[in-house]
């Protein structure tokens, strides 16, 4: 697909639900008492993997609407293992999660997924859930994984060797079916949806510094849900209308999670004018619209402390910086390394060849802007959703265009992207 240049982006959008949270919905909908209602769902490739693999498991799921869920719980301890594996096709935070909840179930459970999916690493979740009593074999490290589900999980205090919500969700998923309190510590605050949805459906939750601690329920009642706008679905619009000359574009009821939105710190840092109004709160999630209009950017660093809030948004980071006046830099970012792609290198080979100036580092990129439009070229998804966008956004932001090389991959967390992207773009 080729993104020709814009003169502005400008417009009112409002985007598809919380992926994070549309995933855990339907997972803890599917592990409580009676009827959980999921209103803005957030529809997609990810997110109806875990629609398909709770129905395997034996949920009772409805589409009501496209963005509306009925989901009749089984309980705590209720899934059943099918007769063949549980595909979850290319989402992650799926896996990850699942074998958290399926460690204290009966049965014998596998999960698989795609190519992609299974060269990610596994073990940092099958390690702490050992440790709890689980039985949890991954290849190598990696899936297909084999958990055969135990009465017998005991809670544990475990110190995330690299901050990693998804790690920390899967050992709190495990400590619901634990004797004993759960206490995962972080070196570094990450996304605390799953802790705010336990919270929601009456899990004892107590927090401290660095730390989170769950108590096991005697049941979970979520009801209703509220999914807000998934914050890095919006992340390429207001991206785009940072880099753009003339650009004005709001996003409407946005979920503006603090653990989510280091992105808008980035943006103001860089000069960016931004705006958050209409703030109010959803089952414990913050929600509001923000506004992004185009300034002239200035160079800024990224440092290791900051990237957990805008791990997902690091690729438009260096889109960013290389529109800049002046050096900046992202470092402590390492786990870009082992997401869909090596999102490291497919930045810096991708906005390389559109006329950057950037370096790869272990951890992240050194880039040296240019306050001018890049030429343009072409972008290799490299079937990463998030490198698809980004090489969108630098179409728009070029002088002579880009093509986009497995553009259709954004269908994995944002079917609809590049049409409400375009209702956006004036030329």
């Amino acid at each position: 697909m080729r993104i020709e240049p814009a003169a502005a982006i400008v417009g009112h959008v409002a985007v598809p639900g919380d992926k994070s949270i549309s995933h855990r919905a339907v997972l803890l909908g599917a592990l409580g008492e009676g009827e959980t209602r999921v209103r803005g769902f957030g529809r997609s490739a990810d997110t109806e993997a875990s629609v398909r693999a709770m129905r395997a498991l034996g949920v009772d799921i409805a589409d009501v609407a496209d963005d509306e869920l009925a989901i009749v719980g089984v309980g705590l301890r209720g899934l059943r293992a099918p007769e063949g594996p549980v595909d979850c096709a290319n989402a992650g935070t799926l896996m990850r999660l699942l074998t958290g909840i399926l460690a204290g179930q009966h049965g014998r459970f596998e999960l698989t997924g795609d190519e992609s999916l299974r060269l990610r690493p596994m073990e940092r979740i099958a390690a702490p859930l050992r440790s709890m009593g689980a039985s949890v074999r991954t290849e190598e490290g990696h899936a297909p994984l084999v958990v055969e589900g135990s009465d017998a999980l005991h809670g544990i205090e475990y110190a995330l060797p690299v901050a990693s919500a998804q790690v920390k969700s899967a050992v709190l998923l495990a400590g619901l079916n634990a004797t004993g309190a759960t206490t995962v510590v972080e070196p570094v605050p990450t996304r605390d949806h799953t802790e705010l949805m336990l919270e929601a459906a009456g899990v004892r939750v107590r927090r401290r510094p660095g730390a989170v601690t769950i108590e096991p329920p005697a049941a979970l009642r979520l009801g209703e849900v509220e999914v807000p706008g998934d914050f890095s679905s919006a992340a390429p619009l207001l991206a785009a209308a940072a880099l753009v000359p003339g650009s004005d574009v709001t996003v409407h009821g946005l979920g503006l999670n603090p653990r989510r939105t280091g992105l808008l710190d980035v943006l103001e840092r860089m000069g960016a004018r931004v705006a958050v109004f209409n703030r109010r709160r959803s089952a414990g999630e913050a929600v509001g619209d923000v506004q992004v209009e185009y300034a002239e950017l200035v160079a800024t660093d990224v440092a290791g402390v900051e990237v957990p809030l805008l791990v997902d948004e690091l690729p438009l980071v260096a889109l960013l910086a290389a529109h800049a006046h002046g050096a900046g830099a992202v470092r402590g970012a390492a786990e870009l390394r082992v997401k869909e792609s090596d999102r490291i290198e497919a930045v810096t080979d991708g906005l390389r060849a559109c006329g950057a100036r950037i370096h790869s580092r272990t951890d992240g990129w050194t880039v040296t802007g240019v306050p001018t439009r890049l030429r343009g070229g072409r972008v290799e998804a490299r079937g990463d959703h998030r490198i698809a966008m980004l090489g969108a956004v630098a179409g728009l932001a070029s002088s002579n265009g880009v093509e986009v090389e497995g553009a259709e991959t954004v269908a994995v967390s944002f079917p609809g992207f590049y049409d409400l992207l375009d209702s956006l773009v004036r030329r």
